[in-house]
């Protein structure tokens, strides 16, 4: 999660070339440093049956309010939204933050289920969540591997998200794209991938993912002086049983050096046409997207009404360094 990445080169990993055309967007100033959290845990966490998991979920807000489903990324957990779940509950949202699959109390049903990180996956659990808590229609929005997820969802079961926020855009891998290679300052922010895909890098995630992760964290938010407490919160979902086999599939699939399932054939399939977004989306650049942070390498891919914002002075956990900028920017796409 480097920030020395380019978006112009992360969009030649998902096959999307760089659009001349102008995007239509909104650049903030510099925001404040974020004060200390006045937030540091939800109400006692519920679990649900959901699909192949038991999934462990955050809530807030009233029973009956719009369902907004809140996705984290790696190396992350459900406190990157602990300051945006309560900011949206005060506007009468019901608020869902789902520990992804590998993550805090979220677990497998089954000992014989594979441990499958491939991204087509982690958006049918989140199918499988609305399903298991009857949500018929909600919002999305995440960041790395929520964003994708969130991305995903949309692009291929549109009629159950009534509108979308994705920090750093469109982010669905093609796996083909995804095989050439990219500049050497490109590369080198995608270390951890290489890494993940040595023996030595699983034994040594396995044995250091404390301070592995922490490494991460600094490197995606250069400027966001985050402190141990606020970290180590984050960094008791990494205990989970399944945590290093789940991120290590993950990485290994989008080199295409560990196959997928065959009963996700067809979704992958689907995704490898990089299909468009036709739901009301707000997109969000920060400073972990480099000179691209306009958004313009992606902007084709939105096809609906459309919007995009960019935070400088924030690195790549937007939600946890701007709470009330990413709030914002969900109502506002919930009125698109």
């Amino acid at each position: 999660m480097s920030p020395v990445i380019t978006r112009r080169d992360f969009a030649r990993t998902v096959g999307l070339a760089v659009a001349a055309t102008s995007v239509a967007s909104c650049t903030s100033p510099a925001p404040p440093a974020a004060p200390p959290s006045s937030h540091t845990t939800f109400a006692p966490l519920k679990q649900v049956d959901a699909g192949v998991l038991n999934v462990g979920y955050a809530e807030d807000g009233p029973a009956d309010g719009p369902p907004v489903i809140l996705l984290h990324g790696w190396p992350y957990d459900i406190h990157s939204y602990v300051d945006v779940a309560p900011i949206l509950a005060a506007k009468g949202y019901r608020v869902l933050v789902p520990y992804l699959r590998g993550y805090g109390s979220t677990r497998f049903r089954s000992a014989d289920t594979v441990r499958n990180g491939q991204q087509a996956v982690l958006a049918a659990d989140i199918i499988a969540f609305m399903d298991a808590l009857k949500i018929q229609r909600a919002l999305l929005a995440g960041f790395d591997w929520g964003a994708r997820t969130a991305d995903i969802v949309a692009a291929l079961w549109p009629e159950r998200v009534k509108a979308l926020v994705s920090v750093s855009g469109y982010l669905i891998v093609n796996l083909v794209a995804n095989q050439q290679p990219l500049s050497p300052q490109a590369e080198h922010g995608w270390w951890y991938q290489y890494y993940f895909a040595t023996d030595r890098g699983v034994r040594g995630y396995r044995q250091n993912t404390h301070d592995f992760n922490k490494l991460i964290w600094q490197e995606a938010s250069r400027t966001w002086k985050f402190d141990d407490a606020t970290y180590d919160r984050s960094a008791a979902a990494f205990n989970n049983p399944d945590h290093v086999d789940i991120v290590i599939h993950n990485y290994r699939w989008r080199l295409s050096l560990a196959p997928g399932e065959p009963q996700y054939d067809d979704l992958d399939r689907k995704l490898a046409a990089s299909p468009p977004i036709t739901v009301p989306t707000i997109t969000i650049g920060s400073d972990f997207d480099g000179p691209n942070k306009d958004g313009a390498a992606y902007r084709k891919m939105f096809t609906g009404p459309y919007a995009h914002r960019v935070l400088d002075g924030i690195g790549h956990n937007v939600p946890q360094e701007a709470p009330q900028q990413f709030a914002d920017a969900l109502v506002a796409a919930d009125a698109l």
